[in-house]
């Protein structure tokens, strides 16, 4: 066991996502130790896409919306891909399981159009991070500060830009999530002692 000692991370996509911002980070949590969870609205597989328009791998769903607990994982995945997260922001149970997730303040971690549903959870105001540019103004629309980084941490939020930012992603998530399960390790001492 390595530094995610097992913990489950979800992963919320649908049909479209884009396959590098899926594939690569579940690998990096696999091989940090962790457990990556698909999550989706239905179960079966959901076709990734190499860029907006190439057909990339079948990925199959590990639970459905319906079935999943936020707080059975560590942090959250939004991985983007433009048809992928245009349709999962328009879902109110993916839109209520990301706002679980920020506001228990657990790590998010979108990339490139995965950022586009945390404007659907009322939780971007005074916050900061990166996405696409295609989405800037949006963000910038629902309360957040928009800038251009490879990867950037605010608080809980982790965010990159794009698959070319890739490596600074997994490197930076996977420094956080560790943070989480060193905190969670010592909240769990300190239950355990009273």
């Amino acid at each position: 066991m390595t530094g995610l000692n097992g913990k489950k991370i979800a992963f919320l996509a649908k049909r479209g996502f884009e396959e590098a911002e899926l594939t690569e980070p579940w690998k990096a949590v696999k091989e940090a130790g962790g457990e990556p969870v698909l999550v989706s609205e239905e179960l079966g597989n959901i076709t990734g896409l190499v860029g907006d328009w190439d057909r990339g791998v079948d990925f199959p769903v590990d639970i459905t919306l319906d079935d999943a607990d936020p707080n059975d994982y560590l942090a959250l995945v939004l991985p983007g891909g433009t048809l992928n997260s245009d349709k999962i922001r328009t879902n109110e149970k993916a839109q209520s399981f990301v706002k679980a997730f920020m506001d228990a303040g657990k790590p998010v971690a979108p990339i490139c159009h995965g950022a586009w549903i945390l404007i659907e959870t009322g939780t971007l105001e005074g916050r900061t991070l990166t996405s696409t540019t295609r989405i800037r103004t949006d963000l910038r629309n629902a309360g957040a500060t928009w800038i251009d980084s490879e990867f950037h941490r605010d608080g809980n939020l982790l965010s990159s830009r794009s698959p070319r930012d890739i490596e600074a992603f997994n490197k930076g998530i996977i420094e956080v999530f560790e943070e989480a399960v060193a905190g969670s390790d010592v909240d769990a001492e300190k239950r355990a002692g009273e």
